[in-house]
């Protein structure tokens, strides 16, 4: 592996002073050419690294396809956001998509408080345990992405979300290639990596008619340590169709994804086992013993069906938390939308679109506490999800003289169900239930619940321009109500709860120094409503919890303030951005969890006070001549609780201690070549110590990270070939990358750290036809 990453990075020194740019650069925008506040989508990426949000009046970059592109095949889309400011990206594996480890937060607010959308359509919260959308791996094959907008302040007015406290990102798929054509990718690498890739377009059929592509992505690849797989089978479609002045869009999309997981560890567990201690799935009954062992010194409090196996957990392992058989996630998924919009341009301008989702999932762990009814002293503990959403949104508006004025809406009605259930397994030598298959035939169901959440959502916005000032003024507002009934209730709590907020203020200014420099500045105010699940939110507590959440704590949802102010430069090749913002986030909802993980004991909510953040941003990108680009960021992020907290009757001091998972220093450097026939890019990400205790007293440290690509590309007629190398982590650091998988505690150390993935290499063979 060194003589591997030596040669990868002896080939890009030799590879990058070749000549002439192969990149075609004619389309690229001049540096003074203003940005369309909604480009086209396609997979042309222009030579830009990132574009810096000219225009706009609030802090929001932009990156296209070619940013994707240059990462390893199948990389997920938030692992390319990952070099924006104030983005911390978090993942156990090299392509940033294993769902149970993925973590982004922006200014400090967690993924579950950020907006996501897939060409408008919302995706939910972003957590593991989705209980209202999907993530964007599996939502849409990476190759198929034509653009990502990432804002760090509360996002665009319109977006459909009632989540967004801390940013959105919006992802915009490509549109079908006017051209008839075939496109195949196929990797291989580290961990015995299979990635194949194929996207048939059909081109504009007739003049001026409709176009359409096809893809299939297939993924397979063991994990970097201990036993197991992740694999995943994708399904993406999209036609457009132009109908006069407007066309219809269509797209649909399938995802398979079925992956076992890493073992959770502690900062202990690391310092006595190692960041490669990992589930023994290859040893069955091992996994037994221990779990009679567990059993046996009262620790699972499971019964003792196995006396002779002792009191003493098997070496080097102290406990029956140190290791599990085995555990994975299961999620199938299909979405689907149709609509109708209008040229972005256009003096009247809009859209119409309605989407369905159906998924179905299985969060599985082999667990020591519940034994089977044959003797087993290990079950299979599910929690299961089933999903249907079926939404419509749109917009409308016209320009008016110096106005531009839009109205908008959003409902969406979500019927989710979820249980947490447990399966039986027969043999004590081996293993008679696959992880990776969905399961059947219960010998007992410990919740099941049925949850309805129905979303309306408005906005108002206009859009002034007024010379080299535009104004930006309007307000969304939205009324979420959740409902939960029980069919085998378990003593969760049912009933309903509704959040109303129907004005949430949005205002921003953008104003013009010449061709070259404009400064922005803008102010949101944003609530969050509440989720309806059996794993989070208000339902996920005891009857008599809910109860009190609605009398006697008067449960409040969350909400922030965010202002900034800030400025951009754009000219002879160089875009800058430096911004400022301070956040007032208040009546924080806390969702404290007892016990282990892998026991799933309903977590106490309540209302635990605010938090204040403020911070600056920096990003630069340059082209420097001869194929070279430069891209750095920068971030600072002061943020800390503003409140103690009492548990039980203890005072938690917590107050002007960082919040957790929150880095105050992300630092982002990158070197780019693409000219003649050669390319490449060596991209580092550092970050600095962040806790995982809200009174601060455990860590994980800071650590860089350093990525590296190589390639070489050729066209042949009509034919386009190309080989690309990828290294991630290229120098092999040993690290922490997830911390929170099992959430936060106030203090001492807790199983809720990941380690991340060592060095691995992939190269990619890409044709097109």
């Amino acid at each position: 592996m060194r003589r591997f990453t030596l040669c990868l990075l002896a080939g890009a020194a030799l590879a990058w002073p070749l000549a002439a740019s192969a990149r075609d650069t004619s389309a690229v925008p001049t540096p003074d050419a203003p940005v369309p506040e909604a480009p086209p989508v396609t997979d042309d990426a222009g030579g830009d690294i990132i574009i810096v949000g000219k225009g706009q009046t609030r802090q929001v970059q932009q990156l296209n396809q070619a940013d994707i592109a240059i990462l390893a095949a199948g990389t997920s889309p938030l692992k390319a956001i990952a070099k924006l400011p104030n983005v911390n990206f978090q993942s156990a594996d090299a392509f940033g998509a294993y769902e149970w480890s993925e973590r982004v937060s922006i200014r400090s607010f967690n993924q579950n408080q950020i907006g996501f959308t897939l060409d408008g359509i919302p995706l939910g919260d972003g957590s593991y345990g989705n209980t209202n959308g999907l993530h964007i791996s599996r939502a849409i094959s990476p190759e198929n992405v034509g653009r990502t907008e990432v804002s760090q302040g509360s996002g665009s007015i319109g977006t459909q979300a009632t989540n967004n406290l801390g940013g959105t990102v919006e992802f915009f798929s490509s549109d079908p290639k006017p051209t008839f054509g075939l496109t195949l990718n196929g990797t291989y690498g580290s961990a015995n990596t299979v990635r194949a890739f194929g996207r048939l377009d059909t081109g504009v059929l007739g003049e001026n008619g409709p176009s359409a592509y096809v893809s299939y992505g297939f993924l397979d690849t063991d994990k970097w340590k201990g036993y197991g797989v992740q694999r995943q089978n994708q399904v993406n479609a999209k036609f457009i169709a132009p109908v006069g002045p407007v066309r219809l869009v269509g797209t649909f999309d399938f995802s398979d994804r079925r992956e076992n997981d890493f073992q959770d560890l502690s900062l202990d567990m690391i310092k006595r086992l190692g960041l490669r201690n990992d589930n023994i799935s290859n040893n069955f009954p091992l996994a037994v013993l221990i779990a009679d062992t567990g059993a046996n010194s009262g620790y699972t409090g499971a019964p003792k069906l196995n006396p002779a196996a002792g009191t003493v957990t098997p070496a080097p392992y102290a406990n029956a938390d140190d290791v599990y058989y085995d555990a994975a996630g299961l999620r199938q998924d299909y979405l689907a939308s149709l609509g109708v919009e209008t040229a972005k341009g256009a003096t009247v301008h809009g859209e119409l679109k309605a989407y369905y989702h159906a998924n179905h999932g299985q969060g599985i762990w082999f667990t020591p506490y519940v034994p089977s009814p044959s003797g087993v002293p290990i079950s299979v503990r599910t929690t299961e999800y089933d999903i249907h959403r079926k939404g419509v949104f749109g917009s409308l508006g016209t320009k008016l003289a110096f106005n531009d004025f839009t109205v908008g809406g959003w409902y969406e009605v979500n019927d989710f169900r979820q249980a947490r259930r447990y399966y039986g397994l027969d043999s004590r030598t081996t293993p008679t239930r696959d992880a990776l298959h969905f399961q059947y035939l219960p010998f007992a169901t410990q919740w099941y619940n049925t949850y309805q959440t129905d979303t309306v959502q408005y906005y108002v916005q206009d859009k002034i321009a007024l010379g080299d000032l535009t104004v930006d003024l309007g307000w969304k507002g939205f009324s979420v109500t959740n409902k939960a009934t029980p069919i085998v209730s378990g003593g969760l709590a049912s009933g309903r709860i509704q959040v109303k907020d129907f004005f949430q203020p949005h205002a921003g200014l953008n104003y013009k120094l010449g061709n070259q420099v404009e400064l922005f500045g803008d102010f949101t105010e944003v609530t969050r409503a509440f989720v309806a699940a059996a794993t989070s939110g208000p339902f996920a507590t005891t009857q008599a919890g809910f109860n009190a959440l609605l009398t006697t704590n008067k449960l409040k949802p969350e909400t922030s303030d965010t202002y900034e102010v800030g400025a951009r430069y754009h000219h002879s090749g160089i875009n800058a951005s430096v911004a400022g913002y301070y956040i007032d986030f208040q009546n924080r909802t806390l969702a404290q969890t007892v016990g282990a993980g892998i026991v799933g004991n309903p977590p106490i909510l309540s209302n635990v006070g605010s938090v204040r953040a403020y911070g600056i941003e920096t990003a630069l990108e340059a082209k420097i001549g001869y194929g070279f680009g430069v891209y750095a960021s920068y971030s600072y992020n002061d943020s800390t609780y503003r409140d103690n907290v009492t548990v039980g009757g203890v005072v938690q001091n917590i107050r002007g201690k960082q919040t957790v998972d929150t880095p105050k220093h992300l630092a982002k450097a990158e070197l780019t070549y693409d000219k003649g026939m050669f390319f490449g890019r060596v991209g580092a990400d550092y970050m600095s110590r962040r806790y995982f205790t809200y009174t601060n007293d455990q860590s994980v440290p800071d650590r860089v990270l350093v990525d590296a690509t190589i390639g070489a590309r050729v066209t042949i007629g009509d034919r386009k070939f190309e080989i690309q190398g990828n290294a991630t982590n290229l120098f092999d650091k040993k690290y922490i990358s997830t911390i929170g998988s099992n959430g936060f505690g106030y203090s001492g150390d807790n199983q809720t750290l990941l380690a991340g993935a060592p060095a691995q290499y992939f190269v990619t063979i890409k044709a097109g036809f």
